[in-house]
Formats: C-alpha cells, structure tokens, sequence
C-alpha cells in the first residue's frame, strides 16, 4: 500500500443563483457577462420580469428579487422595515456578486435597488455598473403623500386604486384581497417608514425612467436622481402612467438593452470579478 498521503484542494464551489429563493432566474447563463438584478413595485412578485431575458442580451442573466410574503415565498412574513429587508438582500446577494451586475427597481424597487448599491458599497462590494431607477422620486426629496399604510382597509384599498397598478377584478375580490393587502401594507410600510440619510454620492451611472402621464411622479423629481451619482445620468421617457413598464414594455426593454449592449461592447468595462469585495482607502 502505497504510503503517500494525498490531500485534495479544497475549492470554494460557485453558488447556483437559480436555486436560491430570493430569486427567480427564468433564463439562466452559464457564464454570464452581467447579471440584472430586479426589484419589484409594493405588492409585486418577481415574475413581473419573467419574459425580460428574451429582449436583452443572451449574456445577460435576469436575476428577479422575490420577497418574502409572494410567489414561493408566500408562507413567509413580508418585511416591513428597509433596513431589516437590506441585510437580507446583502447577505442574500453577495455571493453573486462574482460577474458585473447592475440594478432595475421600480417604484419601491428603485428605492430599494439605490438603497443597496450604497449599503453594498459601503460595505466593501463592488458597486453596480448600473443603477435604473423606475417610476421614483429622487430619495433626497422630502415626502409629499400621507402614509397609507395604516389607513383603515377601505381607505387603504382606495389610494392603491388609484395608484391603477392592482387590476380592478383582484380589488374587487375581497378573498383574493385578504391575502395581498398585508403584503401591499408592509410594503408601503418598509418606504414610508425609511428615514433616508445623505452620504457619497455613487460613482455609477444612473439612469432615470418613467411614465410621460405617471401623476405619481413628476419630471423633476425624476430628474432629480442625477444628484445622487457623479457619474453619467439621463433620463427617459415613455409613453403610459406609474406602470408604464407593462404598457410600454418593449420600448422599455429596447433601452435598456441599448445602455447595456453598449457596456458589453466596451471590453475593459464588464468582467469577471475573482474577489467579490473590493479595497477601500483607509
């Protein structure tokens, strides 16, 4: 018998996002080139963004949060406090953080998605390449609406009618209602109760998008998103109200596949990262 003692190298096996349960990946990407991480409106599910990968580039993985409270996860409680639901998303996210990535919220998703990238960064992680902001007022921006999330039922259920992004034929139905009103509340609940603080601004390009007739969100405070970043910002519009993003989904998606084909194109921008957290200056 032979009296060599052989030791196998340990290696760190690669996580496989599309078994994880904060997200859905209806495409995945066996090496890809950047992951899209995308955050959903109060009372969303993750497969709002099923069908995004058949308009963006094949290297591109769509990556879909699912919160607790929805889809799979619907035994779970929903958050109901951001900076709880961020140390999840961080401890949740990071080990795929591995390729370049870039962010897409939209409405509290935006919210969310910049309130991660700087948590993130702050942290020691590599920032997004890019950060799209959907259907938001800028975060420095003081608050304008009254709370809703502690209104009596009726009046609750009133205000996310006219916010026209819950079908008439689901608020109608008071079953149905009983089981998504909870996670709308806790939702609305995690924003209106997020006391933002100023800090550095994000050396990523921003990029700001919404609805020409969303009387939730006016230009300006859309525009007012190239404050938080000193790098490149723009600002686009399309044609629908607060949930344009299904109206005018293509034109949507033609965007931000241009933005995102155009930094693929650039060689020396997206990589692999081999170390997920990055130096910072003492």
């Amino acid at each position: 018998m032979s009296t060599n003692n052989y030791r196998i190298p340990y290696v760190e096996a690669i996580p496989d996002i599309s078994d994880d349960v904060w997200f859905q990946v209806p495409k995945p990407v066996a090496q890809p080139r950047l992951r899209l991480f995308c955050f959903n409106y109060a009372g969303g599910n993750a497969s709002a963004y099923r069908d995004w990968y058949q308009q963006l580039p094949s290297d591109v993985e769509v990556c879909s949060i699912q919160l607790p409270g929805r889809g799979a996860r619907f035994k779970e409680s929903a958050y109901t406090n951001l900076n709880a639901l961020l140390d999840a998303l961080e401890s949740a996210m990071s080990p795929y953080l591995g390729v370049s990535y870039a962010f897409f919220g939209h409405s509290m998703g935006a919210q969310v998605a910049y309130e991660l990238a700087r948590r993130l960064r702050d942290n020691g992680f590599a920032e997004p390449d890019y950060l799209f902001v959907s259907g938001r007022r800028a975060p420095q921006l003081p608050a304008t609406r009254k709370p809703i999330h502690g209104l009596p039922e009726d009046q609750f259920l009133e205000e996310i009618r006219r916010l026209n992004g819950t079908p008439d034929e689901a608020l109608n139905n008071p079953e149905l209602m009983e089981l998504v009103s909870p996670i709308l509340r806790a939702d609305c609940q995690v924003i209106e109760t997020w006391d933002y603080r100023p800090s550095e601004l994000l050396a990523m390009p921003v990029i700001a998008l919404g609805g020409a007739k969303d009387s939730n969100v006016a230009i300006n405070e859309l525009e007012d998103w190239s404050k938080v970043t000193n790098n490149h910002f723009e600002m686009r519009l399309f044609s629908g109200d607060h949930f344009y993003l299904h109206s005018s989904k293509d034109s949507l998606l033609s965007c931000i596949a241009g933005v995102l084909n155009k930094a693929l194109d650039c060689s020396g921008k997206l990589f692999s990262r081999s170390v997920r957290k990055v130096a910072r200056n003492a």
